[in-house]
């Protein structure tokens, strides 16, 4: 029996991870970003709009906005570290306003509390940008 020569053919197939094999989501996922919103030296109001539209703000002067608490607070102001924060962690889309001017600025901001304890926030609006941590 006469055995014919076949080419070797080589096979490659790309390993695409599902829900059965990827260990990790975006929940756990540590983001990186520097609060860097306004100029240091001068004080902001931090605000968010609630579900239903209403503007509330975050930091205030006079106040600590840690959700409605009204310990003494001067108002937000960047503290240019870089802080590490899970995704799961409170981000919230916002804008700050400078209370020194009269103009309503409203730079637009991506809010991180700390969990509740510090207001932080971010002109980086694309959190896809920001670089990540190993969680």
């Amino acid at each position: 029996m006469k055995k014919e020569w076949m080419e070797p053919v080589v096979e490659v197939q790309e390993f695409a991870a599902n829900e059965y094999v990827a260990a990790c989501g975006d929940s756990g996922k540590v983001y990186k970003f520097v609060c860097d919103a306004g100029q240091y030296g001068h004080n902001y109001n931090v605000y968010y709009y609630d579900g239903s539209g209403q503007k509330k703000y975050i930091a205030k002067e006079g106040s600590w906005g840690g959700w409605g608490s009204q310990a003494q607070f001067s108002g937000y102001h960047p503290c240019n570290k870089t802080h590490e924060a899970e995704s799961d962690s409170g981000f919230i889309s916002g804008f700050i306003d400078d209370q020194s001017t009269r103009d309503d600025e409203a730079t637009p901001v991506v809010i991180w509390t700390e969990n509740g304890t510090n207001v932080h926030c971010t002109t980086r609006l694309d959190i896809n940008t920001w670089e990540t941590a190993k969680s």
